[in-house]
């Protein structure tokens, strides 16, 4: 039965990939990439931190993968009367950011182009595009995904990974939406850049054994016992560069959240944690294909969905 799923979801991907394409906006918006670069470039030297939050932004998106959902821009939809989004399901609440800059950049490219340019295509765009930014590897975004008219709450809840996961559940996580652990752990490495609030690795610091002592103590300093839960600690100690030092942290039990750590605990991981810690450019280069995977999941295309005019709001019959 496994191997049936597993069939199923790799032919829909590659149908839904068929439909994409790298070109889609060549002759309806030549200027949609470009204004997408130079938008994320601009506010990424503003912010740096703001590139790891465009990221993030992507992947909470499209890991939200129902019936329905995946990279279709859900998560940026704000409540109606009809449905509750998933700006404050637990993992989005009062920490993704970013919505104001791809607004921004909505609303240049209605300017330029309206109602041809859909927020899912800026989202998966503005991702590459802030990693680029942050000294990290480019891949080609295929485009055509279309916006889905509604999103779901308790779908963001469950299918988010947890940072308390440990590496079978990760794994099993992962595989849930086609992908292998190899590909869960180049993923992972997205995890480079950014911080990350202190209520999510708490225990972590003032309970694990397996982490370096003196690592703890320091970031004990910003997230005590009780108190301070959303105190910011960097992923790693270049958060605002996209290298492979997350990697070499993991060598040294360095790892800020317990799930990361998981990646490299005399595990099935081990070796690739290791490879990655000592070779970039093979990270790079997995951490792009597996991007372009994830950038694939569940899209809409065709007929199905629609562009919406303001990313936040369902477009009016």
């Amino acid at each position: 039965m496994e191997s049936f799923v597993s069939l199923v979801f790799l032919l829909l991907v590659g149908f839904v990939s068929a439909k994409l394409s790298s070109e889609f906006y060549a002759t309806s918006c030549p200027l949609a990439l470009a204004t997408i670069e130079s938008a994320v470039r601009n506010e990424v030297s503003k912010d740096l931190r703001m590139g790891a939050s465009l990221l993030r932004l992507h992947f909470h998106d499209c890991f939200v993968n129902a019936s329905f959902l995946g990279c279709e821009a859900s998560i940026l939809l704000d409540d109606t009367s009809t449905f509750t989004g998933e700006k404050t399901a637990l993992p989005n609440n009062n920490s993704v950011r970013g919505y104001e800059v791809i607004d921004d950049i909505k609303s240049k490219l209605e300017s330029l182009c309206p109602k041809t340019v859909s927020c899912a295509d800026i989202l998966a765009v503005a991702a590459r595009d802030a990693v680029v930014a942050l000294g990290g590897p480019t891949w080609t975004v295929s485009l055509g995904r279309r916006d889905s008219t509604t999103a779901s709450l308790k779908d963001a809840n469950s299918n988010l990974p947890s940072p308390a996961f440990n590496l079978s559940t990760l794994i099993s996580a992962f595989s849930n939406k086609g992908f292998t652990a190899n590909e869960m752990v180049a993923l992972s490495g997205a995890h480079t850049i950014g911080q990350a609030r202190c209520f999510l690795f708490r225990e972590r610091i003032h309970n694990s054994s397996n982490i370096d002592a003196s690592f703890a103590k320091s970031v004990k300093n910003s997230c005590a016992s009780v108190g301070g839960d959303d105190n910011l600690s960097p992923l790693d100690q270049t958060p605002v560069v996209f290298d492979n030092s997350y990697f070499t942290n993991l060598l040294q039990k360095k790892g800020l959240l317990q799930s990361d750590q998981e990646l490299y605990n005399y595990g099935s991981t081990d070796s690739q944690v290791k490879t990655y810690s000592t070779n970039s450019a093979t990270f790079f280069y997995d951490f792009g294909k597996a991007m372009i995977k994830m950038g694939n999941l569940s899209v809409l295309t065709g007929t199905r969905g629609e562009i919406r005019t303001t990313c936040g709001v369902v477009n009016v019959s």
